[in-house]
């Protein structure tokens, strides 16, 4: 089975709801959600945005700004290992 790190499956979110990925990737989202309460969060999130936004069509972010909310994403979940 694939095993994704947290920024593949940030990578990949869209596509396993637009169900644009193979059976095999999809299974391996599935199953890193499941195990990745971060991830769990992020997917969260993420569908709370979707659902906010509804039809309304939405320029992907500039990539400084991706690359600013990413480095926010690993910096908090650094934060929450090192309290562990």
């Amino acid at each position: 089975m694939k095993r994704f790190t947290c920024d593949q499956l940030v990578e990949l979110l869209t596509a396993y709801y637009d169900d644009a990925i193979d059976p095999t990737t999809r299974d391996a989202v599935r199953t890193h959600l499941s195990c990745c309460a971060d991830c769990r969060g992020y997917e969260t999130q993420f569908l709370a945005t979707v659902r906010a936004l509804g039809d309304r069509p939405v320029e992907p972010p500039p990539a400084a700004m991706r690359t600013r909310l990413l480095a926010a994403f690993r910096e908090r979940r650094a934060g929450r290992l090192a309290d562990s």
